[in-house]
């Protein structure tokens, strides 16, 4: 059964994704169908779902190394669940602090059997882990200066940021001046992924995080 106006697949999945397609395939065609009534997606996001935001967050999964990462706001799934979809060697943990979302990606997570995905109902301001985590990401959550209290308390000693950002990327590391300091964040730069692979372009904010 076809989702009227989802975008078709583009022939760059299979590169993205490679042999975990056919489960991400799954989760898009769940989120189109889903999405909108669950206050997930926008009317207007099925002609682009797959370029936008399946894809676009695909893009980072090289990126993660073997650990613990985290997904704050993980809302839809986007990144947190496309990249335990991407990468089942790396463990996540989906944080999350409205009820019908974390709904939403406990039946995903219990539906394509992502062992290797944890979700947590928590404010990220107010989560307790067993744990520090050796990366953290977030996609369209908040500004960098803003995200950065939310994110690195999180990190191991030496843990990485690994932050989506929109074309504005460079401009909010500069306004985060002082967070950076206080939070002694180093070596940031601004990755700019999917260049001649796909429509559109991620862009990620990396760093390291000393404690």
């Amino acid at each position: 059964m076809t989702v009227e106006n989802l975008e078709a697949e583009p022939a760059e999945s299979a590169q993205i994704l490679g042999a975990q397609l056919p489960i991400a395939r799954a989760f898009t065609e769940n989120l189109a169908r889903h999405g909108e009534e669950l206050g997930l997606i926008g009317p207007l996001e099925l002609p682009r779902l797959w370029s936008r935001h399946i894809l676009n967050s695909a893009l980072v999964a090289p990126l993660l190394r073997p650990g613990r990462v985290g997904d704050i706001g993980s809302g839809a799934g986007l990144p947190g669940l496309v990249l335990g979809i991407a990468r089942p060697d790396v463990d996540f943990i989906l944080i999350e602090p409205m009820e019908r979302r974390v709904a939403w990606l406990n039946d995903q997570v219990n539906e394509l059997e992502l062992k290797n995905v944890t979700v947590l109902r928590s404010r990220a301001e107010e989560v307790v882990l067993d744990e520090p985590l050796d990366q953290v990401t977030a996609r369209a959550v908040s500004a960098f200066r803003k995200l950065l209290p939310l994110t690195a308390p999180l990190l191991r000693d030496g843990g990485e940021l690994v932050l989506m950002k929109g074309i504005n990327a460079e401009a909010e590391v500069a306004a985060a001046a002082k967070e950076i300091r206080r939070f002694r964040v180093s070596d940031i730069r601004v990755d700019v992924l999917g260049e001649g692979v796909t429509s559109e372009v991620t862009r990620v904010v990396r760093g390291f995080v000393r404690a």
